[in-house]
């Protein structure tokens, strides 16, 4: 039996591999949590984990060849993708891993797509009932201030407030990548990560949104659990998403005096501050063993602790010279 469970682009998810050890250690106590990186030796996570292993990038034609064999050398039965880079790339070779008896983890690759293209993203919400800021065409007429972000880019990389005409470089205009959006001001709107769990039928077993409080480098460091009014929206509108599967992290603004939901972007994978959710009682990680080592039916789930609040700080690992 493929028992192990193996976390790619480990990096700082020191965290993210702890909770999948505790929860695989539940229903499989010799089971082990790897961990793969460009750079183990330099990855907190990697040190954590029960065994790192170096990988070459996601880009590198050997990338999928090195990955399988890693996992079909330790009895690996669940794949962990964490960035999304490599999201994409997974979702096209899901199948090739589960020859093997090998779950990759991650949703199809026509909706992992969807997600990662923010022009798409729109569309997406739009199907399901959701509004979103309205994509806006540079000219003359528009009315400020906006927001111009990469349509692929992720952690708010690149991402600008324009507030004027003067701000709109020839760099800005000339990158193919960066798409302009209506800007929602944060004193009317608050920001909320939504973490979804869809089993692996697309069917929405548990939400738990979480307000962003306080962010660093695009990843929440202060949040709080929140059952907003649009819950019951949420949870109607994607009762069911065709190719989702595991961890889907939504993001919404949420007018204040309304309650009006904006859809801004999701994202096919694990976010930085779920920790917050699973420590509120939504235990994702556990239920990725249950369905996919143990063929179990997930229950619907909505029993989380409310207005819990997370406090990120910095911690540290050390690592002798001889080690590295």
């Amino acid at each position: 039996m493929r028992k192990n469970i193996l976390i790619t682009s480990a990096g700082r998810r020191g965290l993210l591999v702890q909770i999948f050890q505790r929860e695989l250690r539940k229903l499989v106590p010799n089971g082990c949590v790897y961990a793969v990186d460009l750079s183990p030796h330099l990855s907190s996570a990697c040190q954590i984990a029960d065994a790192s292993f170096q990988i070459t990038s996601v880009t590198d034609a050997n990338y999928l060849d090195q990955l399988l064999q890693l996992c079909l050398e330790k009895s690996v039965g669940i794949v962990i993708p964490t960035i999304d880079p490599e999201i994409q790339r997974l979702a096209d070779s899901r199948d090739r891993f589960l020859e093997h008896g090998i779950q990759v983890i991650v949703s199809d690759a026509d909706l992992v797509a969807e997600c990662r293209d923010k022009r798409r993203t729109i569309g997406l919400f739009e199907r399901y009932g959701i509004d979103s800021p309205q994509r806006v065409e540079l000219s003359s007429q528009v009315r400020y201030p906006l927001i111009a972000k990469p349509y692929d880019g992720s952690c708010s990389h690149n991402l600008q407030v324009i507030y004027e005409s003067s701000q709109i470089s020839d760099r800005l205009v000339s990158d193919p990548k960066m798409v302009f959006f209506e800007y929602l001001p944060h004193n009317l709107h608050d920001e909320y990560t939504v973490d979804m769990y869809f089993d692996r039928h697309g069917d929405l077993k548990c939400l738990v949104p979480r307000l962003r409080i306080e962010t660093r480098a695009g990843e929440v460091s202060k949040g709080m659990t929140c059952r907003i009014k649009a819950l019951d929206t949420l949870r109607r509108q994607f009762r069911h998403l065709e190719g989702a599967r595991d961890c889907l992290t939504a993001q919404f603004f949420v007018n204040k005096k309304s309650g009006d939901l904006s859809g801004i972007e999701i994202n096919p994978r694990f976010g930085g501050g779920f920790p917050l959710s699973y420590e509120s009682g939504a235990n994702y990680p556990g239920w990725i063993i249950e369905e996919y080592l143990n063929g179990q039916e997930i229950d619907e789930y909505d029993d989380w602790t409310d207005r819990l609040t997370m406090l990120r700080y910095d911690a540290h690992v050390l690592v002798s010279s001889s080690a590295a």
